[in-house]
């Protein structure tokens, strides 16, 4: 066989191969037309072979990476190859793949560069079961796998539902916005305004004016009318954060209004109607301040129909990794940045912190990281000193599985608690088949009762 014969036989084999993969393939000149694109490349495009060779790359695929961070331009750049590549393309239809990007220079038989060939892979399947499992741990902006959040989730639709006043109580930085924002969207008032107002920032006197609102001429700038906030919110929900800061005297005009369902602006004659639903929220116990005379009970009963607590992060850290790798996913889209993840040193550090700004702060941490680190994992020198200066140094050297089963440990002995000890009625509550439950209590050597707490 002559090697004229060889070549021909093996760029047979070649095509072959290539028609028959998954994988979408197309090469390009050193001008960016393409040159070669293969039966994947068409089926997940959308576009014919006909049509695209002889098109540059950037007029078939549209991806999100041609303007700036085109990793085929990298490669004929840098004389590199690059691998998994995460990005998208719009198809002939208009719609979004996501795709994984493989690329390389494409060479003759003698080393000589002829241009680039790029392989990609559609993600589409892969992205919707992540999207899957990312809604089992996910209600409104809220993200969570603990047994105590999950109590939440579930019951959080009948609130909704039910028209109540809630009260959520939490400390500073646990959600309780997200929260309330969570109850308005699932409930029937969905579609009109959520209303936030902070009662901390305002003292009584400019409290009044915002959720009464004022005519002209009520006081010495009132130059013209301002609606209120009683009015703006009507059909919808208003939300009072930190209720537990409003003065015993404003507390009495606030019930008022929520007894009789009517207020009247400042400078006003007649009462207006409103039609709210009151969601309050408190990083103080309001019984306590009842006890203490500080709020007005018959108030305090108005608002506190249905009570939910949420927990501080402290006592929910399984969810540290999930409420990372979301802020890392928003901080990437916001400082177009490629940040992958935390190292399990830095993560290790984390989860032996015990967040006393709660969510807020873990969110701070993650944002203070993406400042100092410009690709790659976030290491323990991209965290503010402070977190690692505390981090006690046993549970630094934990990694990331060590410090997941710890959680998961505190978890069942918890659930265990609840339920007096009964197996079966503890894997419900953690929403684990039974099975499950008895193999994780093997694997984590955990120590329990003789008696099941089925028996009498």
């Amino acid at each position: 066989m002559t090697t004229e014969e060889t070549y021909i036989k093996s760029s047979n084999v070649t095509e072959i191969i290539l028609e028959s993969i998954s994988e979408g393939v197309f090469t390009i000149d050193e001008k960016w037309f393409i040159t070669s694109f293969n039966r994947a490349a068409e089926r997940i495009t959308g576009v014919p072979r006909r049509e695209a060779i002889g098109k540059h790359c950037w007029e078939v695929f549209r991806s999100n990476m041609c303007e700036r961070d085109c990793a085929l331009r990298k490669t004929m750049k840098l004389k590199k190859s690059i691998i998994d590549t995460s990005t998208y393309i719009v198809d002939s239809q208009q719609r979004r793949i996501p795709v994984v990007v493989c690329t390389s220079l494409l060479k003759d038989e003698n080393g000589r560069v002829l241009g680039g060939v790029e392989t990609f892979r559609d993600m589409t399947l892969v992205e919707e079961l992540k999207k899957e499992l990312d809604a089992r741990h996910q209600v409104g902006d809220m993200i969570s796998a603990s047994p105590n959040m999950k109590k939440i989730f579930s019951i959080l639709p009948q609130i909704a539902e039910s028209g109540s006043s809630v009260l959520i109580e939490g400390e500073t930085g646990t959600g309780k916005e997200l929260l309330a924002r969570a109850i308005h969207d699932l409930s029937p008032r969905r579609e009109n305004r959520f209303v936030p107002i902070n009662c901390a920032a305002l003292p009584d006197t400019l409290l009044e004016s915002e959720l009464f609102g004022y005519k002209a001429g009520a006081f010495t700038d009132a130059k013209k009318d301002k609606t209120g906030l009683f009015a703006v919110a009507r059909g919808g929900s208003l939300f009072f954060d930190e209720i537990g800061e409003i003065s015993p005297a404003f507390q009495v005009r606030l019930l008022r209004v929520l007894q009789d369902q009517v207020f009247r602006p400042l400078g006003a004659i007649n009462d207006e109607k409103t039609d709210v639903r009151i969601i309050a929220a408190t990083n103080k116990n309001i019984q306590d301040l009842v006890n203490n005379g500080l709020f007005r009970e018959d108030l305090f009963y108005r608002i506190n129909v249905v009570c939910m607590a949420l927990p501080p992060l402290r006592e929910r850290k399984e969810d540290i990794p999930l409420l990372i790798k979301h802020f890392i996913r928003k901080n990437n889209l916001l400082r177009a940045k490629k940040i992958s993840g935390f190292s399990q040193e830095a993560l290790a550090i984390l989860m032996s912190y015990d967040f006393p700004g709660n969510i807020r702060e873990l969110e701070n941490v993650v944002e203070h990281a993406f400042v100092l680190c410009r690709e790659g994992q976030i290491t323990p020198h991209c965290l503010p000193e402070k977190i690692v200066g505390l981090s006690r140094p046993f549970e630094m050297s934990l990694s990331v599985n060590s410090a997941i089963k710890a959680m998961e440990a505190k978890a069942i002995r918890e659930a265990l608690e609840h339920n007096h000890y009964n197996r079966l009625a503890a894997a419900r509550e953690l929403g684990m088949h039974k099975s499950t439950f008895f193999r994780k209590i093997k694997k984590l050597g955990l120590d329990l009762p003789k008696r099941d707490g089925r028996s009498k």
